[in-house]
C-alpha cells in the first residue's frame, strides 16, 4: 500500500457512513447505502484529483460488510481493520465524533500502509456459513432458556400436561428445534457443494470429539484453513496461545494466555 498517495478514511455507522480524505483534509457525510457509495466513489475522485487512493475502514459486521462488498465489485482497493487495532494506535482522544472517527481511521491508515494488506470480501458461500452459524447459536441458546422456564414451571404445577404456560412452552420448544434442525440441513448442503470444504469437512469429522459445530466453525473462521500461516497463528487468533510477559528484573510472570482472541473459538 506504499505506492498510494492517499487514504480515505470511513466511519461506518447504520445509517450513515463519514469520509475524510487524509492529505485533502476534507470530509462528507453519505448515506450507508448503494446511492450513498456511488456518491462516495464520485466525491473521492473529485477531492483527491485522480490520484491513487484506497479506502480504510474498521470491520462492524454488517454494516461495514455492504461497502466492501460494493468496493470489491467495483475493483476498488479497500483495508477492512480491526476497531480495536485503531483504537489502540490513536493515542489519547478525549473527543468523539463520526467526523473525529474518520479522520482517525484515515490517520491510522496512512501511518500503517506500508503494514496494510488489501481486504477481500469472502464468498458468497463461507458469508451464509457465518450467517447460518450465528443464527443457529442464537436459536440454541433461545431455547436452552425456554427448556429451563418449563423445567422450572414443572416443579411449581401439580398438572404441568394440561397448564396453557406449558404448552404454549413446548410448542415454542419444538418449533426451534425443528428451525435449528433446517439450520444444519442447509449448513451441510453449502459444506458439501464446494469439494474443498467437503474435503476439510470430511477429514475434521473423522477425529475424535469433532461434531458438526465445531468442524463448520473452523472451516469458517480459518476461510478453509487459507487465511492463517500456520497452527500457532490460528492458536493466537484464538486466544490459547501462551506468551510471556517480564520486564527488568523485577516482573517476570509465568507464560499465559493473553485475554484478546476470539471467545468462540476458544470456548
Amino acid at each position: 500500500m506504499k505506492n498510494y498517495q492517499e487514504v480515505v478514511g470511513i466511519d461506518v455507522s447504520k445509517k450513515t457512513i463519514d469520509a475524510y480524505c487524509y492529505h485533502a483534509q476534507v470530509h462528507k457525510e453519505f448515506k450507508n447505502d448503494l446511492t450513498g457509495y456511488k456518491s462516495l466513489i464520485k466525491w473521492v475522485l473529485k477531492a483527491t484529483k485522480n490520484s491513487a487512493v484506497f479506502y480504510c475502514f474498521e470491520n462492524t459486521g454488517y454494516y461495514s460488510l455492504k461497502l466492501a462488498l460494493y468496493l470489491h465489485s467495483k475493483k476498488v482497493i479497500y483495508v477492512e481493520e480491526s476497531p480495536l487495532k485503531i483504537k489502540r494506535s490513536s493515542g489519547i482522544v478525549k473527543e468523539k465524533t463520526d467526523k473525529l472517527d474518520a479522520q482517525v481511521i484515515a490517520r491510522y491508515g496512512w501511518l500503517y500502509r506500508e503494514e496494510l494488506t488489501p481486504s477481500t470480501v469472502k464468498s458468497s458461500a463461507h458469508l451464509e456459513l457465518g450467517r447460518l452459524l450465528a443464527l443457529r447459536d442464537q436459536l440454541v441458546r433461545n431455547n436452552a432458556g425456554l427448556k429451563g422456564t418449563l423445567k422450572e414451571m414443572k416443579v411449581l404445577l401439580t398438572s404441568s400436561t394440561t397448564d396453557l404456560g406449558c404448552i404454549s412452552l413446548k410448542r415454542s420448544i419444538d418449533y426451534l428445534t425443528k428451525q435449528v434442525k433446517a439450520i444444519e440441513n442447509r449448513i451441510e448442503e453449502i459444506i458439501f457443494d464446494d469439494i474443498s470444504m467437503s474435503k476439510n469437512y470430511e477429514l475434521l469429522r473423522s477425529m475424535r470429539g469433532i461434531g458438526l459445530v465445531v468442524a463448520c466453525q473452523l472451516i469458517y473462521h480459518t476461510g478453509n484453513f487459507t487465511r492463517f500461516k500456520s497452527w500457532r497463528a490460528f492458536s493466537s487468533y484464538c486466544g490459547t496461545a501462551p506468551f510471556e510477559h517480564r520486564s527488568g528484573t523485577s516482573i517476570h510472570r509465568r507464560k499465559q494466555c493473553h485475554y484478546l482472541g476470539d471467545r468462540k473459538m476458544k470456548k
